[in-house]
C-alpha cells in the first residue's frame, strides 16, 4: 500500500494519496482544483489516479473531485446528511451525461486495486459527513490501519460544529450540529486504539478551533489526550456541557466559507488545467482601475506602503494569503497580480483553490518602480506609531477599527474601537462611517495592514497602528477591558 499525505501549509489542509503497488491504481481523498500535484505523484511513484472521495462538502476551498473525475475517476462521495446536502454536479459532466460515481451509505465499502474502504458516518461537523476507514487487503491484512477523519477528528481537536449556520447562514443548525457531533464523538471511543488517524487539517486551519501541529495521530492517543474527546466522556455537565463547550470561543469563519460550500454542493468550475495569466507591461497597468477589479500586490507591507497602484489590495504570499485573498477578492472581481516571477504559481494556485478563476494578468513585482515613471497613480498608506496615533484620537477622533478576532478582546481594547475581523470586514463596509479617518489596528499590525488596503480600495481614509495593540498596551497607552 502506498500512502502520501500532500499539504497546503496557506490552508493547513491534509489530501490524502493512498494506492495499490499491486495493481497500480490510487484514490485521492479530499483533493484540491490544482490536480496536476497529485498525478505527478502517483506516475512518480508507479500509479494511475482512478477514483477520488471526499470527506464532506468542504468551506474553506473547492474541492478537485470534479477536475478528476472529468478525467474519468469514479468519484466516492456521501449519500447521506438527508436532501439538502446532496452533490447536485454529478449528472453535469462536460458535453453532457453523468460523472462516474458512487454515493455511500454508513458501513458502504468499496476497494481501489487491493486497498478497502470503509465509509463511516460521522455527522457533527456537516450532516453528510464520511470517515473513511483503510483496509490494505493486498498486504494480507484483515483489520484497517488508519482511518481519514476529514474534518471530523484532528489532533487534539474535533471539527467545529457551527459553520452552517456561522459561515453559511442556515439558522438553528449550530446546536443541533454539535449534538450530533457528540454522538459520532461517543461513537469515535469505540474504535480501535491501533487505528491511524489522518486528518483534513492541521494547526491553523478555520475548522476547529485548537489544531495541533502533529499532522496525524492515532485514534488510542486521541482518546487519551484530545481535549474534546475528553469533554465528550466528562460526566460534569454530559451531552449539553460537551455542546456548550464545543460552540464556545470559535474564530469568526472567513467571508467565503460560505461561497467554498455553495459551489462545492452546486459543482465547481472546471478548470481544466491550472490557469496561464498574460504578463502585463505598465501601459497595460496603468489602464486599469483598482477600484473596479483586484489588483492583488503580493510585495510586502513595507514596500506596499510607501507606493502602491491605487485601489491596491495588500496581500503578501504569506500563510495567510489564501485565506485573506478569498476574503477580500469580490466574487466577481477580475484580478491582476503583482507578484515576482518565481512565484506566480504559487499565487495562481492558491487563488483557484478557494474559487479566484478570472486572473486575467500579472506584472513583474521587481519591476515595479517603472510604474511610477509610467505615470500609474500610487498611494501611499500611513503607518502610525502608539504616539501619533493617540495624538491622532485626540485631535481628529477617528473612528478606531479593531480587526481582531472578537475573543482576542477579552484581553483589552482601545477605548471605544469597533471590532470587525478583517476576514469578515469585506461585507460590513457599511458599517465604517464614511467621511471620518479611520484608525485600524489588529494585535500586531498584519492583519490590520490587509484591512487598511481593503478600506482604501473602497474610498476609505485610513492609517494602521505600527505594532497593534501589542505595542499600545506595551506602551501603557489606556486600555478598555
Amino acid at each position: 500500500m502506498f500512502l502520501r499525505m500532500v499539504y497546503d501549509d496557506k490552508l493547513a489542509a491534509a489530501t490524502y494519496v493512498i494506492g495499490c503497488q499491486k495493481t497500480g491504481e490510487a484514490i485521492v481523498i479530499d483533493p484540491q482544483r490544482d490536480v496536476d500535484r497529485y498525478e505527478k505523484l502517483a506516475a512518480a511513484n508507479g500509479l494511475r489516479i482512478v477514483a477520488a472521495a471526499e470527506t464532506h462538502i468542504h468551506a474553506d476551498f473547492l474541492s478537485g473531485a470534479r477536475e478528476l473525475a472529468e478525467k474519468g475517476a469514479t468519484v466516492y462521495l456521501s449519500g447521506e446528511g438527508g436532501d439538502d446536502w446532496k452533490y447536485q454536479w454529478l449528472g453535469a459532466k462536460t458535453g453532457g451525461g453523468s460523472y462516474a460515481h458512487r454515493l455511500l451509505k454508513d458501513g458502504d465499502t468499496f476497494s481501489i486495486g487491493k486497498i478497502e474502504f470503509k465509509a463511516v458516518h460521522t455527522p457533527g461537523h456537516t450532516p453528510e459527513h464520511l470517515s473513511y476507514m483503510v483496509t490494505d487487503r493486498g498486504g494480507g491484512a484483515d483489520k484497517p490501519i488508519g482511518v481519514a477523519t476529514g474534518d471530523f477528528v484532528f489532533v487534539g481537536d474535533v471539527g467545529r460544529p457551527d459553520l452552517l449556520e456561522s459561515a453559511a447562514g442556515i439558522a438553528g443548525q449550530a446546536e443541533s450540529s454539535a449534538h450530533r457531533l457528540f454522538k459520532s464523538v461517543r461513537s469515535f471511543m469505540s474504535w480501535p486504539d491501533y487505528l491511524q488517524v489522518w486528518p483534513a487539517h492541521g494547526a491553523g486551519s478555520a475548522c476547529g478551533k485548537a489544531l495541533g501541529a502533529v499532522p496525524q495521530s492515532t485514534v488510542g492517543y486521541e482518546k487519551m489526550f484530545n481535549p474534546a474527546l475528553l469533554a465528550a466522556q466528562s460526566e460534569r455537565g454530559g451531552e449539553q456541557a460537551f455542546v456548550d463547550s464545543i460552540l464556545a470561543g470559535q474564530p469568526e469563519p472567513p467571508l467565503y466559507f460560505a461561497r467554498m460550500k455553495r459551489d462545492n454542493k452546486a459543482g465547481p468550475r472546471v478548470l481544466g488545467g491550472v490557469p496561464k495569466p498574460k504578463q502585463l507591461d505598465a501601459p497595460a497597468i496603468k489602464a486599469l482601475d483598482g477600484r473596479a477589479c483586484a489588483i492583488v500586490d503580493t510585495r510586502p507591507w513595507a514596500a506596499f506602503k510607501e507606493g502602491h497602484i491605487a485601489g491596491a489590495l495588500c496581500l503578501p504570499l504569506t500563510n495567510s494569503f489564501t485565506t485573506d485573498a478569498g476574503s477580500m477578492i469580490g466574487e466577481r472581481e477580475s484580478v491582476y497580480l503583482i507578484v515576482e516571477p518565481s512565484r506566480l504559481d504559487e499565487a495562481v494556485r492558491d487563488l483557484i483553490r478557494v474559487g479566484i478563476d478570472d486572473i486575467e494578468g500579472w506584472f513583474d513585482a521587481g519591476q515595479f518602480a517603472q510604474l511610477a515613471s509610467a505615470g500609474v497613480k500610487l498611494e501611499t498608506t500611513p503607518d502610525v506609531p502608539v504616539a501619533a496615533a493617540q495624538s491622532l484620537i485626540e485631535s481628529t477622533k477617528p473612528f478606531i477599527l479593531d480587526v481582531r478576532r472578537a475573543a482576542e478582546l477579552t484581553g483589552g481594547f482601545i477605548p471605544g474601537a469597533a471590532n470587525i475581523a478583517h476576514t469578515r470586514l469585506l461585507a460590513h463596509l457599511d458599517k465604517v462611517p464614511r467621511g471620518r479617518q479611520i484608525l485600524v489596528n489588529c494585535q500586531g499590525g498584519v492583519r490590520s495592514a490587509r484591512a487598511c488596503s481593503l478600506l482604501q480600495k473602497h474610498g476609505y481614509t485610513v492609517s494602521n497602528l505600527t505594532g497593534g495593540f501589542a505595542a499600545w498596551d506595551k506602551a501603557g497607552a489606556p486600555v478598555q477591558k
